[in-house]
């Protein structure tokens, strides 16, 4: 049994026997494909096609629109639509590049390209900045901006973040079983940038044969070493992972570089492979639809831009109408109203339940059990957190260090009031997020 985790953290039950046994299948977009020009951290990407131009697949339709921030590119051929704000998975208004797909999927010339052995580490880093790649376990921040840390020299470990601990969630699986040598090719590529660095792959240990498959391919590998973790909820969030797997801590002021780290998606690894050893863009990802709604869950390969109603029809529909439906995983997704938004870099997931569990239940008043405090990873007192933001009181909110909230929602799934801790929390923290950028 492996010991390397952290403190805190939950066992819920997991779902990924719904797909986890189900080979990646890639499909093609059947109708009109749409580009968020925000589907990352930072400024938006600004529009290179004006509407009733012609686009290939492969032809960049965006570029980035500053230092943080990352290209787009189209997934088929066909002609600009329009540019208009459409909805996406958030909620929000966003400006979109809308192509109308005609069906021939017709491709440009990517070019011949050196092996990374022959390339520096600015040509490296320059070919993942153009071929737009985020990271894509969510959180979207542009990688060649986290491949750029202010003193390369100081990075100690590249970690690639294998443990899919997120309930439900088996693309990343899929990726380790069926393509592993993706993962260590895309490793060796981004060890290329620091010269003192190590590669771990870090695993939770409920993957016992992924873990062979990796350790199989890196025995040879002096500079890469497979890690298996303890399996509980958020292995995978970044502050925990570095923690349980090299013992050093960050906080909410720090970044991962600072302690001498580097972490990087499964999905993110192999994208940095394909496009530094193919001169290929990121186009694709792999996306889980899954829950006890969906007559035939399993992972696909997803054009980017693809709507969430074709993820649905390829799943071959609803066999029960879902009361909840969530872009992403059911701890830390996006619950939505409705399927006409598209897939973007960060669509992890489509999950549709039957039922809608936080639905059915009122918040009551906080009994001070303290199991907030005892599964919370961040380390901080959740009840005290909620209070404050609800009254909104920010400099209690502030001195109690509700910053360091990592926002997994283990404090809300363990309540028995059902209090929404982790929404409370989340919206302060956005707040003062919002403060501090102006």
């Amino acid at each position: 049994m492996a010991r390397l985790t952290f403190t805190g953290g939950i066992h819920p039950y997991d779902g990924k026997d719904l797909s986890k046994d189900k080979p990646m299948k890639a499909i093609l977009p059947k109708g009109d494909l749409v580009y968020p020009v925000s589907q990352h951290i930072g400024a938006p990407a600004v529009p290179v096609v004006a509407k009733g131009d012609r686009v290939l697949t492969g032809q960049k339709i965006a570029e980035a629109g500053g230092f943080v921030s990352a290209p787009i590119y189209a997934t088929v051929s066909g002609t600009v639509k329009v540019i208009e704000p459409r909805r996406v998975v958030t909620g929000d208004m966003v400006n979109c590049i809308v192509v109308e797909n005609d069906g021939l999927y017709e491709e440009v010339e990517y070019g011949s390209c050196r092996a990374p052995e022959e390339m520096t580490k600015e040509e490296i880093v320059g070919k993942i900045r153009e071929a737009g790649i985020v990271g894509m376990g969510g959180a979207g921040f542009p990688t060649h901006v986290k491949l750029s840390p202010k003193d390369p020299e100081k990075i100690d470990f590249v970690i690639a973040n294998c443990a899919e601990c997120e309930p439900y969630l088996t693309s990343d699986y899929r990726r380790m079983i069926e393509e592993p040598e993706k993962i260590v090719d895309g490793m060796k590529v981004i060890l290329r940038l620091f010269d003192h660095a190590k590669g771990i792959l870090a695993v939770e240990d409920n993957k016992p044969d992924c873990i062979e498959a990796l350790k199989k391919l890196v025995q040879n590998e002096p500079d890469i070493q497979v890690k298996a973790l303890q399996t509980k909820y958020p292995q995978g969030a970044e502050r925990q992972l570095i923690y349980a797997v090299t013992g050093r801590a960050i906080n909410s002021s720090m970044l991962p570089a600072d302690a001498g780290c580097i972490v990087d998606n499964v999905d993110t690894v192999v994208a940095i492979n394909q496009a530094v050893r193919e001169n290929k863009p990121l186009m694709h990802r792999i996306v889980t639809v899954t829950g006890d709604a969906v007559a035939d869950p399993r992972n696909f390969i997803v054009r980017i831009g693809t709507n969430y109603h074709e993820l649905i029809e390829e799943a071959g529909g609803f066999k029960t109408e879902p009361e909840k439906i969530v872009s992403g995983g059911p701890m830390m997704g996006f619950a939505l109203f409705g399927l006409d938004v598209p897939t973007t870099k960060t669509s992890s997931a489509l999950l549709c339940m039957t039922k809608d569990e936080v639905a059915r239940y009122a918040p009551g008043a906080c009994i001070n059990c303290g199991r907030c405090v005892e599964v919370c990873p961040g380390r901080v007192l959740p009840s005290k957190l909620a209070d404050f933001a609800e009254h909104g009181e920010e400099e209690k909110f502030l001195a109690y260090n509700g910053m360091e909230c990592c926002e997994c929602g283990c404090c809300s799934y363990v309540c028995p009031a059902k209090r929404p801790l982790t929404q409370e929390i989340k919206s302060m923290r956005k707040m003062q997020l919002a403060k501090k950028k102006k």
